[in-house]
């Protein structure tokens, strides 16, 4: 439905995956069976390597789609969609552009608009699972099952956070899928895609997972798989399954430069979408839970200026006064290294997790705090809007050498409602500037404390240490950043 952008994940939601002959290199195929060349020609000499004695076989997926192909679906949408335009001019025409300067308050036209997607059944009265964005400001809906009968489907429910929509057809005795779980599948494994890319109702296409638990830009909460599928228009909302012939994702997007398949694809975990589903079945709508928290990552000088052996874990940048980490203790400066029993190996674990935790329930948080653990509860809130995701980490930094710096006045506290900060009013060459440190930037503390004069910032980075980690505001923002002493 959406076109590629260049250079941006695009919610093509398709998965083919291609399997790869293996032609050349001392390798052909035979049947389902990988052959080596050694074991396609005789010894030259005694020397010679003698061939394994055993063949390595390929996988059919054919039961796979004779089995489950029958329940995914082809989804096709058509709706209006509101524009500024111009009757009679093109919007690609030169004049467009000059008539929409110099008249900004263009009156909105409606524009007819389609697309195609694809689904799956997993209930047998007609519950089918596809991507939030295939069905997005679409007015009707067709759903096309795989014995060509066409039914005008209605969407109960759609979670853009997840890209998740939950629609349901007039229908009885229909075939469904198998739900599986990701926590069941690793890296390497095979899967295999059923979809209708450019409209061609079950395509199946192979590949293997390439990762887990990926992060996407402005898709926090979900822990996308990436597999090596080829993706193409009409795949967006279809199965993606195990050898077991299991649904363990659902096809979503893909990250290209050209604006095709580059090998890089990414589905939502099944367990996900099916607590979504739920959801959307019993209340209509999705609840999260919610920290109250901004983080962001940590790498190798940070994980050094805070005393960690590793850099994992999800660096706490800024708390929100009253709400659930604030009263439960949490600080800035806080790295969460477990929440509810898990480990946060990134910081982009952390947003899910939380989202996933029932409103009101009370969870155990581990966090690194002056160089040693510590145990916290906290009371989970819910979420009342749609939130970003995992706070992003601004390119900032300040050190010893290159700035200059003067605490707040009366006035820019009241405004930045602080109680002590120190103002970077010029950046010259040295550590600050290598480290994008900005004039208008406010410094508030050093390696967790905090610093209310520029005695306090000299002292602090006059001490015999290779790395600090500062906190600072920028905007509205509050990040940490490591600082490498020279």
């Amino acid at each position: 439905m959406q076109s590629f952008l260049q250079s941006r994940l695009t919610h093509w939601v398709t998965v083919p995956l291609a399997v790869a002959a293996l032609f050349g290199a001392g390798y052909w195929i035979k049947g389902n069976t990988l052959v080596t060349h050694a074991q396609a020609t005789a010894p030259v000499s005694a020397k010679t390597m003698t061939a394994p004695s055993a063949y390595i076989t390929l996988p059919n997926f054919a039961s796979i789609a004779a089995s489950q192909g029958a329940a995914v679906v082809n989804i096709s949408v058509t709706g209006t969609v509101k524009t500024a335009g111009i009757p009679g001019v093109d919007p690609n025409d030169p004049m467009f552009e000059l008539f929409r300067r110099f008249q900004p308050n263009l009156p909105q036209t409606e524009t007819p608009m389609s697309g195609l997607g694809s689904g799956f059944i997993v209930k047998s009265d007609g519950v089918i699972l596809t991507n939030a964005h295939v069905v997005d400001k679409a007015d009707v809906v067709t759903v096309k099952l795989s014995d060509k009968r066409e039914f005008q489907a209605k969407v109960i429910g759609v979670d853009k956070l997840t890209d998740v929509a939950v629609l349901k057809i007039e229908a009885k005795d229909l075939p469904t899928v198998h739900i599986g779980s990701t926590k069941n599948s690793n890296v390497g494994d095979w899967v295999v895609a059923i979809g209708s890319p450019f409209g061609f109702d079950n395509t199946v296409t192979a590949g293997i997972i390439s990762a887990k638990s990926r992060a996407l830009p402005d898709e926090g909460y979900v822990p996308f798989l990436q597999t090596d599928v080829a993706i193409n228009p009409g795949n967006s909302g279809g199965p993606l399954f195990n050898l077991n012939g299991e649904v363990i994702g659902i096809n979503s997007q893909i990250y290209s430069r050209s604006g095709g398949y580059q090998g890089l694809s990414f589905a939502i975990p099944i367990d996900v979408a099916m607590g979504i589903e739920q959801q959307l079945l019993e209340k209509g709508k999705v609840s999260r839970g919610r920290l109250g928290i901004g983080v962001q990552s940590i790498n190798q000088d940070l994980a050094s200026s805070f005393g960690l052996q590793s850099p994992s874990g999800a660096l706490v940048s800024n708390v929100e006064k009253n709400g659930p980490a604030d009263k439960a203790g949490l600080e800035p400066g806080d790295v969460i290294v477990k929440f509810n029993g898990q480990s946060i190996d990134r910081s982009s674990d952390l947003p899910p997790m939380v989202a996933s935790v029932k409103p009101g329930s009370t969870v155990g948080i581990e966090v690194w705090r002056n160089k040693q653990l510590k145990k916290l509860s906290v009371r989970i809130d819910e979420m009342q809007t749609a939130q970003a995701g995992p706070a992003q980490v601004a390119d900032s930094q300040q050190a010893k050498l290159g700035v200059s710096v003067r605490p707040l006045n009366a006035q820019e506290l009241a405004q930045t409602q602080l109680k002590q900060g120190l103002l970077v009013e010029e950046v010259a060459k040295g550590p600050a500037a290598t480290a994008g440190i900005q004039p208008g930037d406010v410094i508030l503390a050093v390696n967790g404390d905090q610093v209310k004069n520029v005695a306090q910032l000299q002292d602090k980075l006059s001490q015999n240490v290779k790395n600090v980690a500062l906190l600072v505001m920028r905007g509205e923002s509050k990040i940490y950043v490591p600082v490498k002493i020279s």
